[in-house]
């Protein structure tokens, strides 16, 4: 059954409006044992949340997307868990991943502006006592996210190089 699980959960990955008779034909499951199967994934926790994915490029606001490097010091007896829960409680926060490497948590935000943004990190994320450093980095262009291209790339069409 783990087998068919994994094929629903791409098959959901890749479209999430797939509708349920089309799962289970890939699946080759019955539709009631398919939506069973779902309904369980998502009481497990493994399916957390149906989003839609979102090529701001052609949006008109003046949304700003950031990346925000933040070197930590864990807390004693709770690691790394308690400061990344207390960073991802913010409206702003998008995103909190741990990182192995240069810096320990890479934080995804979105503001209205670059002042916004700045605000945030100087007012909420550095004076948090556990941060020793950040490093902001703004999105300037998404050209793929979670698997989806943005820019259209004709097939065996060579992108162009600038020696």
């Amino acid at each position: 059954m783990e087998k068919v699980k994994a094929m629903i959960l791409k098959l959901l990955q890749d479209d999430a409006k797939l509708p349920i008779d089309s799962i289970a034909a890939a699946v080759g499951k019955p539709v009631a044992e398919t939506e069973k199967l779902i309904k369980e994934l998502e009481t497990e926790g493994i399916i957390v949340k149906y989003s839609a994915i979102i090529n701001t490029n052609k949006l008109t606001d003046d949304r700003v997307d950031a990346l925000i490097e933040v070197k930590v010091t864990p807390q004693r007896t709770k690691g790394f868990d308690k400061l990344a829960q207390e960073i991802y409680c913010f409206d702003e926060v998008k995103s909190v991943y741990l990182m192995s490497g240069a810096y320990d948590l890479a934080v995804f935000i979105e503001g209205k502006s670059l002042k916004e943004v700045a605000m945030f990190v100087s007012e909420k994320l550095s004076t948090m006592e556990s941060v020793i450093g950040t490093a902001t980095h703004f999105i300037l262009k998404k050209y793929k996210q979670n698997g989806v291209c943005f820019e259209d790339v004709a097939e065996g069409k060579r992108l162009a190089i600038n020696p």
